[in-house]
C-alpha cells in the first residue's frame, strides 16, 4: 500500500489539475429571462437548446401542498397575481399569467409545477447525449415531497441542492446521497462545512473567489459553483473564473458566457 501512495497522490492531483484547466460548465439562472419570462416552461425549453449543464429552479409550495417554480415568495413581480403564492391553491395559481413584463407572446405562460419541469428534463435527457441537470434552490418546500417528485422522474441523482444550512441538513436525512451545495463565505468556514455536509459542491460568492480558495475546495474533492450575476456579468470575469478552475458559472447570459469561454482552451464538449 505504501508503494501505491505516491502514485495515488499524483493521480489525485492530476484530477484537479485537469479540472483547473477545463472550462467551467454553465448553469442557466431561472432559465434565461433574456429570451422568455424567468422560471417558465418557455424559458426552460429555450435554454435546453443552449450549452448548459444545469438549469436553476426555485421551488415553493402552494396552499394545497403542490410544488411550483417561483423565485419570489409573492406573485406580484412576475405574474398577474398578488400576495404570497402559499395562500393560493395550485388551481388558483394556474389561472395567473407568468408573462408579466414580456410581450403578448408570453401572456399564456403559467407558473410551472415541479413535476412539469422534471418531465421536461427527463424527456430531453432521454434523447440527448449531453445531459442537463437541475440546480434546485429550495425556497419554501419540505424535503420529503421535493425528493419524492425528483425521484419519480429519475432526476434526483444528478440534481444539486442549494438552501440554508438547516434545510440541507434536513434534506440529507431524507436523501442521504443527495448532492448538497451549501454556501461558503471564505476559507475559514471550509473545514467545518465539509465535516457537516460532506457536500458535492460549494456555492461561493463571486467577489470571494480566489485561486487559493478554489484550490482548497478542490483539494477536498468538492466542486465550486458561483453566480456571475449583475455587475459580474462580463467576459473578463468569466475568463478569470475559468482560469481559477471554477466548475460551474451561473448566469443570466448563457450565450455570452459561452462566447467568452470559447476563446479559452481546452474546451468542455
Amino acid at each position: 500500500m505504501m508503494r501505491l501512495l505516491p502514485f495515488l497522490l499524483l493521480a489525485f492531483g492530476a484530477i484537479f489539475q485537469n479540472t483547473a484547466n477545463a472550462q467551467p460548465f454553465i448553469s442557466a439562472h431561472r432559465g434565461s429571462s433574456l429570451v422568455a419570462p424567468e422560471n417558465t416552461m418557455a424559458t426552460f425549453r429555450a435554454v435546453l437548446t443552449m450549452p448548459v449543464k444545469y438549469i436553476e429552479i426555485d421551488v415553493r409550495t402552494t396552499r394545497d401542498g403542490q410544488l411550483v417554480i417561483l423565485h419570489d415568495g409573492k406573485l406580484d413581480r412576475t405574474t398577474s397575481g398578488s400576495g404570497p403564492v402559499e395562500n393560493l391553491t395550485l388551481a388558483e395559481v394556474k389561472q395567473l399569467s407568468a408573462g408579466k413584463g414580456f410581450d403578448e407572446n408570453f401572456k399564456d405562460e403559467r407558473i410551472p409545477t415541479l413535476k412539469e419541469v422534471c418531465r421536461l428534463i427527463r424527456d430531453w435527457n432521454a434523447g440527448h447525449v449531453a445531459k442537463v441537470n437541475l440546480y434546485v434552490d429550495c425556497k419554501a418546500v419540505a424535503p420529503e415531497p421535493l425528493v419524492a417528485e425528483l425521484a419519480e422522474f429519475g432526476v434526483l441523482t444528478d440534481a444539486v441542492f442549494y438552501g440554508s444550512d438547516d434545510y440541507l441538513v434536513a434534506l440529507k436525512r431524507v436523501a442521504p446521497t443527495a448532492k448538497l451545495m451549501p454556501s461558503l463565505k471564505n476559507a475559514d468556514e471550509l473545514s467545518a462545512k465539509v465535516e457537516k455536509f460532506h457536500p458535492y459542491a460549494f456555492d461561493v460568492r463571486w467577489s470571494s473567489l480566489t485561486p487559493a480558495l478554489v484550490r482548497q475546495i478542490h483539494d477536498q474533492g468538492i466542486q465550486v459553483f458561483s453566480d456571475a450575476l449583475g455587475f459580474f456579468e462580463h467576459a473578463d470575469h468569466y475568463k478569470k473564473a475559468a482560469q481559477m478552475g471554477l466548475d460551474v458559472i451561473q448566469t443570466d447570459y448563457v450565450l455570452k458566457v459561452r462566447q467568452a469561454l470559447d476563446t479559452l482552451k481546452p474546451k468542455n464538449e
